[in-house]
């Protein structure tokens, strides 16, 4: 009676562990939940939104990152807008990469509920950071709020070693279609 109440408790056992080693290495290497602060990331994301972040990804312009925030200890949301040896600029509203307009769709909510002025304030990468192209290794991000978005615009270029993973779900709240 004892060797199969043991050989019970073990068949339970075994595969709880083994979930739980499983889980622990997927968060630690592959996928992490982040909860958004701010509302820098607004339409997009919003404050208290849940989402999941990819650790290995190739990340290309306009995704989403989180990363090591250059001014305090937490983490911040941006969208990839300069990449390793691009030229940004920002002329009337309309984002320039390497002298080529870029339209920027998921601003267009914002900026139809602007009364007056530009959504995102003209500048080149010279002014707001010195450099002429972003640097190797390094990424020039902004906030979707550009009104209400501490960005490279303030902080500078993001390193490539600080960026904790790629945006990829959003999981809370669930948005139903309607």
């Amino acid at each position: 009676m004892e060797k199969s109440r043991k050989k019970e408790i073990l068949s339970w056992v075994r595969p709880i562990v083994i979930a739980i080693i499983i889980a622990i290495v997927c968060r630690q290497f592959l996928i992490s939940p982040i909860t958004v602060r701010g509302e820098s990331m607004e339409p997009t994301y919003v404050d208290n939104n849940k989402v999941l972040i990819i650790k290995k990804s190739s990340i290309e312009r306009f995704d989403i990152i989180v990363f090591d925030a250059p001014d305090s200890d937490e983490n911040y949301i941006k969208r990839v807008i300069g990449l390793p040896g691009d030229h940004v600029a920002m002329k009337d509203d309309v984002l320039y990469i390497n002298g080529k307009a870029y339209e920027e769709p998921y601003l267009d909510t914002m900026k139809a509920d602007l009364l007056e002025g530009n959504f995102t304030y003209d500048f080149t990468l010279e002014e707001v950071t010195d450099e002429k192209v972003v640097p190797a290794g390094s990424y020039f991000v902004l906030g979707d709020n550009r009104l209400k978005s501490s960005d490279s615009r303030e902080y500078g270029f993001i390193a490539k070693g600080t960026v904790k993973g790629e945006v990829k779900i959003k999981f809370f709240p669930i948005s139903l279609a309607k």
